[in-house]
């Protein structure tokens, strides 16, 4: 049961997070069509968020609702990815790191989609259909991009230079996955990485856009071990319910 609430705490954390970082371009996109696509992104991924803490909360069973797991842990209880905390920077790198997510999140889905826990299961499916959406979209926007003029090029590769170290996290085995991969509730997360290479690296190349070349890869966010980022991210998330708990609209 502590295997498979932590894998929904990762799926659900990753979610929030992403969706606030996106969020957070409402009003300040470079063009209205991306401000309002942005916008839906968001939407899509905290729509998801209720439905993995909601289901996190009823697997632990005492009682905390998706609400509360959102609002009322700290940074060390969270287990996202440190890739989804990184900061906006300009369109490029938010981009970037939209498209690297979107490609590990469809794979994710789709292993988790023939989860043999029923829930699991049912959420992936319903989360996949969005995620490749969003993967089609990010996917075309990098190529447009990176074989674009000679400034949208350099940053779009600029972007990818400084993000893949943190892409080696999402494929990390932990304690918990033996127990998740002999239940047939998930896959090793390592398990996924062919799959990913296979389909990132045709659309950099067509892009016009070189991976580094490095396997190093920045972790601690599935052991709560967090950079600075997600604490200003969580004073801003967090602060309405923690000033004013229990509120309701």
């Amino acid at each position: 049961m502590t295997a498979l609430f932590e894998l929904l705490l990762r799926m659900g954390d990753n979610t929030l997070i992403l969706g606030h970082r996106l969020s957070e371009w409402c009003g300040h996109a470079p063009a209205l069509e991306e401000d309002i696509a942005l916008a839906n992104i968001s939407l899509d991924l905290i729509g998801q968020t209720q439905l993995w803490l909601g289901l996190a909360g009823e697997v632990e069973g005492k009682g905390r609702t998706a609400d509360n797991l959102a609002y009322l842990r700290d940074a060390a209880e969270f287990r996202n990815a440190l890739l989804v905390e990184r900061p906006n920077g300009d369109f490029g790198a938010t981009l970037m790191r939209q498209f690297l997510f979107d490609a590990w999140h469809c794979e994710q889905m789709k292993a988790l989609a023939g989860s043999n826990e029923a829930r699991v299961a049912e959420i992936a499916a319903k989360a996949l259909k969005e995620a490749t959406y969003h993967w089609e979209r990010s996917s075309d926007l990098v190529v447009r991009l990176g074989d674009g003029t000679d400034e949208s090029r350099r940053r779009m590769q600029a972007a990818l230079d400084e993000l893949w170290s943190y892409t080696g996290e999402l494929f990390l085995d932990g304690p918990t996955d033996d127990a998740l991969d002999e239940a047939g509730v998930a896959p090793p997360p390592s398990s996924l990485r062919p799959a990913w290479d296979a389909i990132v690296q045709p659309v950099l190349a067509e892009a016009t856009l070189k991976a580094p070349e490095s396997r190093f890869a920045h972790k601690g966010g599935r052991r709560g071990v967090h950079t600075e980022h997600l604490g200003y991210i969580l004073a801003q998330m967090q602060f309405l319910q923690r000033a004013y708990p229990n509120s309701i609209w």
